[in-house]
């Protein structure tokens, strides 16, 4: 992965408002990147809107809360491994998304999916926000937000050569979201063992032996393998530490907020984020 210098540059600005108030305080309310983006949707004739950097900083805060949910989401699957193969792989799916969702949010993407529109936060070569918006493009398929975030970010020059990232096309065996459709919909799935729940070293030997796997392939999960739990929780482990390593590259320990959720409270005695990798495998730098 090669992060230019522009979305470097907009990152930091992005998160550069943060840096003003304790990080325990930042987060807002919810719903407040998508209720402002929803008060300034323009007319006709009016396609974008320039925006605060307090407000351009929602698009930084909504992609650290969404991440969050990604690490919350692991660690639920890790616990239902062996109670719930079924559910691990589902929020192991969710797990995925919340990761590339983040993702496609850092690059200024948010999806208004009650009004079908697109926004797309811009930074300015002067400095200033712009804020435009667009019909969903015809060429993803549809899906909601599952196809949307997804193929905006496959699609961005920084990630189309990493294969940790796909268009998440349902109709193929190397599918994540065919795990989540084929669990939700499908008839007589009859795979319900004798539920006993992990206990908390069962969830930390997971986690530790999830992030000791080398990877010479990316482990997209197959359809063929479902609930292919194994490989639906090392990629969408791949997947939060490809979010975190991209905001250590370009923040560092410069900037107050990330240095505090960079490390989930709830997540600390669980993960350390590390990974052993593959040499064939396309990784952050």
């Amino acid at each position: 992965m090669n992060i230019d210098e522009q979305f470097k540059d907009r990152l930091t600005a992005t998160f550069r408002p943060l840096n003003t108030v304790p990080a325990s305080r930042t987060f807002p309310a919810p719903a407040t990147l998508a209720d402002s983006l929803r008060r300034i949707i323009p007319r006709a004739g009016m396609p974008t809107r320039s925006v605060t950097p307090q407000f351009a900083a929602y698009f930084g805060t909504a992609a650290v809360e969404i991440w969050h949910r990604s690490v919350h989401s692991f660690m639920i699957s890790a616990s239902l491994t062996e109670a719930s193969p079924i559910w691990a792989s589902v929020s192991g799916y969710y797990s995925s998304h919340y990761s590339v969702r983040g993702i496609a949010h850092l690059l200024g993407y948010f999806y208004l999916f009650t009004r079908k529109i697109v926004a797309k936060l811009e930074l300015g070569v002067r400095g200033g926000y712009t804020c435009s918006f667009s019909r969903r493009p015809r060429d993803i398929s549809p899906g909601g937000e599952h196809q949307l975030y997804w193929a905006l970010v496959k699609r961005n020059p920084v990630f189309i050569a990493d294969p940790i990232f796909t268009e998440n096309r349902y109709e193929i065996d190397e599918s994540d979201a065919a795990h989540r459709n084929f669990a939700n919909y499908t008839d007589h799935i009859c795979r319900h063992p004798i539920f006993h729940p992990l206990d908390e070293r069962s969830i930390k030997t997971r986690v530790d032996q999830i992030s000791k796997i080398i990877l010479d392939d990316a482990p997209i999960p197959r359809l063929s393998e479902f609930p292919d739990v194994e490989y639906v929780q090392l990629i969408a482990y791949h997947r939060i530490v490809s979010f975190r390593k991209i905001l250590d590259n370009v923040l560092g320990d410069d900037n107050r907020f990330w240095k505090v959720h960079r490390n989930p409270s709830f997540a600390t005695e669980f993960m350390d984020f590390q990974l052993i990798e593959g040499s064939g495998l396309s990784q952050p730098s």
